[in-house]
This record gives structure tokens, sequence and C-alpha cells, in this order.
């Protein structure tokens, strides 16, 4: 049985390792991404790392521990492994990932776009996963940065405006982006 978003989050994880093999070995390694310190090997680590929820368990409420343990055990293998193990969560979600298929394809798209843009790529987002990136930069914002509660965002590319304050205004993709602390898209949203 299918669940919600699951046909979308792997048509996503796809995507990301379409991406992912479209990359030299010095970008795939060492490559810039809008994660800090992180390449798109460790960005791969860290999604993949999301189908183990119970990975996360020894680390308690240290998330960005257990997101860091995740991109360095990606580190500990070749690119070959670790492609192969890409295509296999990308094929077999866990259950859990099933379950929470909603809330992981926003994080997915995030950090998708944090490989394009960093390495000064483009791609056509889909519908689907503009506004789960746009949805996590809501839930995002709420504990990083609050700036869903200081403005009042209005996508330009399908969706009814949320919030209140100075107006913001840019794709559902660039606002969810800014909302989730990626700064460097801010000249593409228009504030007012």
């Amino acid at each position: 049985m299918r669940l919600p978003y699951e046909d979308a989050l792997r048509a996503e994880r796809h995507r990301l390792i379409d991406t992912l093999d479209g990359l030299s070995d010095d970008d795939f390694d060492a490559g810039t991404t809008l994660c800090a310190e992180w390449a798109p090997r460790d960005v791969l680590g860290h999604v993949i790392g999301l189908d183990y929820i119970t990975s996360y368990l020894p680390y308690g409420p240290r998330i960005n521990a257990a997101n860091q343990a995740h991109a360095d055990r990606a580190r500990q293998v070749s690119r070959e492994r670790l492609m192969e193990w890409a295509r296999h969560w990308a094929d077999r979600p866990s259950t859990t990932s099933r379950l929470a298929a909603g809330l992981l394809l926003g994080d997915l798209g995030v950090h998708h776009q944090d490989v394009v843009r960093g390495l000064g790529l483009h791609r056509q987002v889909p519908d689907e996963v503009a506004t789960a990136v746009f949805r996590e930069g809501l839930q995002l914002s709420l504990w990083l940065n609050r700036r869903v509660l200081r403005h009042r965002l209005v996508p330009t590319d399908g969706h009814r405006p949320v919030g209140r304050g100075p107006q913001v205004r840019g794709t559902r993709e660039a606002l969810g982006m800014w909302l989730t602390g990626r700064d460097s898209v801010a000249g593409e949203l228009e504030f007012g």
C-alpha cells in the first residue's frame, strides 16, 4: 500500500541521485553546498541517515551530532559504494520514512537545493517538491529564526500568502530556503 507522498519522496530521491551522478569526483567529495562545511557526499550521508531513526537515539536531543555522524559515515566509503547504498535508499524507503514522507520530502528538497545551489547549478523544482520546501521552511523557521512569525510570505508561484508583517515575495522554493536560514537566496526575494 502506497502512503501519501511516498511516490513523491522516491522520485525526489532519484532526482538527487541523478544530480549527484552528474558531478565530478572533486565536486562530489569537496564541492560547496549551502550546508556549512558539508560537501555533496556529506549531504547524501545525512539524508540517507534519516531512514535509520534509531541511529539518532544515542544522541538524544543532539540532532546536529547525529546528522554529523551520518555525514562522517558517508566519508568512510567509496563513492561507488555510497551511490549503491543511495539507490537502495531511493528504491526502498524505511517504514518510518514512508510514514513521514510528507515531512521528509521537504527536508530532502531543501538538501537537494543545498547541493544544486551550492555548486551554482540549476534545476526545475517539481511543483510538489517546491510546496514541500516551502512547508519545511515554515516549520523550521519557528525554532531556527522566527522569520515566519515576523513576515507576510507571498509565494509568486501558486500558494496562498502566510503570516503578518512586512511582505517577502518569491517562489515557494526560494521562500522555503530563506526560511530555513539559507540567506544566499535573499537576492531572489522582494522585501517590502
